[in-house]
């Protein structure tokens, strides 16, 4: 399996897991309707276990942007493939969106709130706050990128050839990363805290013949893509800082 078709098919296990739950959640009809935020939480914290036992193998499961940033600004990842495991992550949580769309479409077309219907979708915050928002995105994604980073430190340092990305930690210590974040920061904006997540299903909202959707809320939508950038980067700039990292 090639590094993009790895990242690719990684991003959309992942996504149409966590669009999937949130569809169970928050759509009418579904059987588990209604079931709250400890459910939407753990579903996507299962779904990155999926994506990541798939994908680590043959490319590190970044299956995020702001993680392939990380590592590139932290000198253990190659530039040049940036744009390669971006594109893959976007047309791969695009992809799993579709999938999640079309094992739920008689809820989607049961469920007469346009909000309700672009939740599996995008994220939208509590309260609208561009600020507070973004900071949000930034603190919840710095975390994430620093447990990996210092995570991955020893295989970065042991010389081998293997991919470093979130496989590098271990698919179930990733899945209870991404469950703590969602759990203790994730309330404010939903903590997309991965450009791919929420562009690529933003994309397929404004793309899908979903009956009755309203607009994707582009007006937000930069939020969680320069947050967790940012935020991405703030993380890989202390890490460098404290004399770490440069190893590729």
């Amino acid at each position: 399996m090639t590094t993009f078709v790895a990242e690719f098919v990684g991003t959309s296990l992942l996504i149409a897991m966590g669009s999937g739950v949130v569809a169970n959640v928050v759509l009418n009809k579904t059987k588990g309707f209604n079931s709250g935020w400890i459910v939407i939480t753990t579903g996507w914290a299962l779904g990155v276990f999926i994506g990541v036992v798939v994908a680590a193998p043959y490319s590190g499961a970044h299956l995020n942007p702001a993680v392939t940033l990380a590592l590139a600004i932290a000198g253990d990842f190659e530039w040049g493939m940036v744009p390669h495991y971006v594109l893959a992550q976007v047309l791969g949580a695009m992809f799993g969106a579709g999938i999640s769309w079309l094992v739920y479409k008689d809820h989607f077309d049961a469920t007469p709130d346009p909000g309700l219907k672009f939740a599996p979708f995008g994220t939208v915050p509590a309260i609208r706050n561009y600020s507070s928002n973004l900071i949000s995105e930034m603190v919840g994604t710095s975390v994430l990128i620093i447990v990996i980073l210092y995570s991955t430190e020893p295989m970065i340092n042991d010389g081998s050839n293997t991919p470093i990305g979130l496989g590098s930690l271990g698919a179930l210590p990733v899945a209870f990363l991404v469950w703590v974040i969602g759990l203790s920061l994730g309330g404010t904006t939903g903590y997309a805290i991965n450009p791919a997540r929420d562009l690529g299903p933003r994309i397929m909202h404004q793309l899908l013949p979903i009956k009755g959707k309203g607009g994707s809320d582009w007006e937000y939508s930069w939020v969680p893509i320069v947050g967790p950038l940012l935020g991405a980067s703030i993380a890989a700039g202390i890490y460098m800082l404290l004399g770490l990292g440069g190893m590729v």
